[in-house]
C-alpha cells in the first residue's frame, strides 16, 4: 500500500507540473505564424482563447502600428462576428514605394460573436508591405468579456527576459530569403487582397502553438509514468 501511495504521489506531481507548463502558454492572445519576411506581405491569425470559466469573449480589438504603418490590410470574414476596420491619420507621413502614406489602418474590431469558456477563435488578416528596417511589430489587443471585464494584452517583455503577465502579440520580422522585394509572396498588392498570400505559407504544423506542444509532451510524460506504475504493480504481484 505504501508503494501505491508513493506512485500516486509521483503521478500527481507530474500531472501538476505538466499543467503548470502548458496552460499559461495556451491562455495568451498570440499571432500565428509568429514570423514573416521583411518587405513582404503576409497572412496571420490573431488567436484568442477564452480564459474565464464564467464569461464569454464578446469583443476583440487589435491596434495596428502607426510608427511603421501597413498600407494594405484586409480581413477574412468570421461567421457570427461583425468586423470594423478603422483608418486614421498618421502622426507624420511615411514614405513607401507607393508614395507618401498619410493614413493607414489603426484598429480592427471584431464584435457580435462569442468565444465560450474552453474555446478559442482565430481572426485572420492579410497585410503588408511589412517594414524592412525593424525586426518586429507589436499589436496591442483588448479582449472584452460578457461580464464587462476588459483584458489588455499590451505588456512588453520583462527586462530579465521572462514573459510578462499579459504579453503583447508580436510578429517577428526576418530578412527576406528570396530576391523578390516582396519576399516569398512574390506578389503585388492587388493579389494580396484577393488571395491573401503568405510570406511563409501557413503549414498544418504551424497551427500548433508552443503551448499545445508543451501540453502534448506533458501528456506523453504522464502516460509514461502511468505505464511504469502499472508495470511495477504487476511485477510486485508476481513476486508475491
Amino acid at each position: 500500500m505504501s508503494f501505491i501511495r508513493r506512485a500516486a504521489t509521483v503521478l500527481a506531481a507530474a500531472t501538476a507540473l505538466t499543467a503548470g507548463l502548458a496552460l499559461p502558454a495556451l491562455a495568451h492572445v498570440s499571432i500565428t505564424p509568429g514570423t514573416a519576411e521583411q518587405g513582404g506581405f503576409t497572412k496571420v491569425a490573431f488567436r484568442v482563447p477564452n480564459e474565464r470559466d464564467n464569461a464569454s469573449t464578446t469583443k476583440v480589438q487589435v491596434s495596428f502600428p502607426t510608427d511603421h504603418p501597413l498600407a494594405f490590410v484586409s480581413v477574412k470574414p468570421v461567421p457570427g462576428w461583425d468586423v470594423k476596420v478603422t483608418e486614421g491619420k498618421l502622426p507624420k507621413p511615411v514614405k513607401t514605394e507607393y508614395g507618401d502614406l498619410e493614413e493607414a489602418v489603426t484598429t480592427v474590431v471584431w464584435s457580435g460573436g462569442k468565444i465560450n469558456p474552453g474555446e478559442f477563435q482565430e481572426f485572420e488578416v492579410s497585410m503588408g508591405q511589412l517594414p524592412k528596417d525593424v525586426d518586429s511589430l507589436t499589436f496591442p489587443t483588448k479582449q472584452t468579456y460578457s461580464g464587462g471585464e476588459v483584458v489588455e494584452w499590451a505588456d512588453a517583455p520583462k527586462s530579465d527576459g521572462t514573459e510578462a503577465e499579459h504579453p503583447v502579440p508580436t510578429l517577428k520580422l526576418v530578412p527576406a530569403s528570396g530576391t523578390d522585394e516582396h519576399g516569398a509572396a512574390g506578389a503585388s498588392a492587388a493579389p494580396v487582397a484577393a488571395t491573401g498570400p503568405s510570406v511563409a505559407p501557413v503549414a498544418a504544423a504551424e497551427s500548433v502553438s508552443d503551448g499545445t506542444a508543451r501540453l502534448l509532451g506533458g501528456a506523453g510524460l504522464v502516460v509514461g509514468i502511468i505505464g511504469v506504475v502499472v508495470g511495477a504493480l504487476g511485477l510486485r504481484r508476481r513476486t508475491a
